[in-house]
């Protein structure tokens, strides 16, 4: 697929992405894109690890250039990139911050060329493996997801498609995007860098973290705009009590919302609220308006089947951008082969008193409650006299322990009531809002060890 089929000369003229408020059209990143990558080396793993969006579209697109297919890693820590390349592809980091320490990984700073060709084009092959993502680490180690040209495209369609189809607008061109989620993340690498790419709509270059940046970020921008976050940066921006502009979409996903969040939203901010149901295997698998149901309906030529397995039923999804059939990581109400309920992770069910429930539904469940900021239930590794003790680590400055289980308890099962309530500072999330098991483990044992030592335990 070459740049003349797949970018035509509207196309390629129109606005791509906004920085330092200027207007950056698509032939413009291509061409400075092309201008880089002759400074690339011609073998090699790119590690791509700008933070801003324009800066990581034209990398990434240098790497194409240069038939390169970059790597995209859940953080940049040292210890991850030592773990990316192999002696035959030795891995190379695209940075924007010259002071990033690659942990001795050889890195090349990403900047604007000052000067650029004329006619620069970009031709890839639509089977072309042109980006590897990994998964998050939530459930376990990352694990490397490698995505095609062409199904990129289908993906993107079928996204663009299903919005328009609950915003009731003819089309997503000329949408503004300002998104709290870094580019390396599947869904802000779909719904920013590629919406913009392949969609039509256009990014801002920046990835504000505080309320008062996403506000000012948002007015900066023409309507129609929309705002690309998660739950827990969404619940922050409400709660802090910042002005914010209308904003025309708002697209949240990597956790479901509650009905309460999902309202307040779209009364805050004047638009739609639509979330995003998928994970890394498979991309964008369905989409919803919160709002209006709990039932998710699948993306275009997307289809899920249950199937039994050793360990209880799983559902898989394939047809359309999902180039295998992919097994899901959560428990579905399937109603039929394009709508379904979410029930929660397969991997996070739990069994207590003889009853099952899952991390994922305590959690949402506590972050309903008025006062809590942020919260999260902790199954420890034992148990004591044979019985399971669940923890809740909070942030609500204005609840005790004692109002918190009270709110708790119409809302959940007795046998699912946290033993302890610990009040902390801050979660240890990911800046797309997740938490790894294995970081939430570190962080539980951490803290409750300092807990117990302040109470003389």
């Amino acid at each position: 697929m070459s740049a003349s089929s797949a970018f035509g000369a509207a196309a390629l003229a129109r606005t791509l992405a906004w920085r330092d408020g200027a207007a950056l059209t698509l032939a413009q990143c291509i061409a400075e894109a092309a201008a880089f990558a002759e400074r690339l080396p011609a073998h090699g793993q790119p590690v791509n690890l700008c933070n801003d969006r324009y800066l990581f579209t034209l990398a990434w697109l240098a790497a194409l250039l240069r038939g390169q297919t970059s790597l995209m890693p859940p953080n940049a820590m040292p210890h991850t990139l030592h773990q990316l390349g192999d002696p035959a592809h030795p891995a190379y980091a695209l940075i924007d911050d010259p002071a990033q320490d690659t942990g001795g990984v050889p890195s090349f700073v990403v900047a604007r060329p000052a000067v650029v060709g004329a006619g620069a084009t970009l031709q890839v092959d639509a089977q072309q493996w042109v980006a590897c993502l990994l998964t998050s680490g939530s459930t376990g180690a990352p694990q490397p997801q490698r995505k095609r040209w062409d199904a990129l495209h289908a993906s993107i369609d079928a996204e663009a498609r299903s919005l328009c189809a609950l915003l009731e607008w003819p089309s997503i061109a000329g949408l503004n995007i300002v998104a709290t989620v870094p580019p390396q993340h599947s869904y802000g690498f779909e719904s920013s860098v590629l919406l913009a790419l392949l969609g039509g709509a256009a990014f801002d270059a920046g990835r504000p973290f505080y309320p008062a940046d996403i506000a000012e970020a948002l007015a900066r921008l023409p309507r129609p705009r929309a705002l690309v976050t998660t739950p827990v940066h969404l619940k922050a921006l409400l709660l802090s009590g910042a002005s914010l502009p209308p904003v025309d979409l708002v697209l949240s996903a990597t956790a479901p919302l509650s009905p309460q969040l999902a309202q307040q939203t779209e009364t805050r901010l004047s638009g739609r609220l639509i979330e995003i149901y998928g994970c890394t295997e498979a991309g964008q698998v369905a989409a919803r308006r919160t709002t209006a149901t709990d039932v998710w309906t699948t993306l275009a030529g997307l289809r899920i089947a249950r199937e039994a397995a050793d360990e209880g039923d799983r559902f898989i999804v394939d047809g359309g951008h999902v180039l295998e059939p992919t097994p899901l990581a959560d428990q579905l109400e399937l109603l039929d082969a394009q709508h379904f309920r979410l029930l929660g992770r397969a991997n996070d069910l739990i069994h207590v008193a003889g009853k099952r429930s899952s991390l994922g539904h305590l959690n949402f469940h506590l972050n309903r409650i008025d006062g809590v900021e942020d919260g999260a239930f902790w199954l420890p590794d034992d148990v004591t006299d044979g019985v399971v003790r669940l923890v809740a680590f909070v942030v609500a400055p204005r609840l005790s322990a004692r109002q918190i289980i009270a709110a708790l308890r119409p809302l959940v099962e007795s046998a699912f009531l946290p033993r302890r309530v610990v009040h902390v500072d801050a979660l240890p999330r990911q800046a797309t809002g997740k938490i790894t098991a294995q970081a939430l483990r570190d962080f539980a044992l951490r803290t409750l060890a300092q807990t117990d030592r302040r109470r003389g335990r």
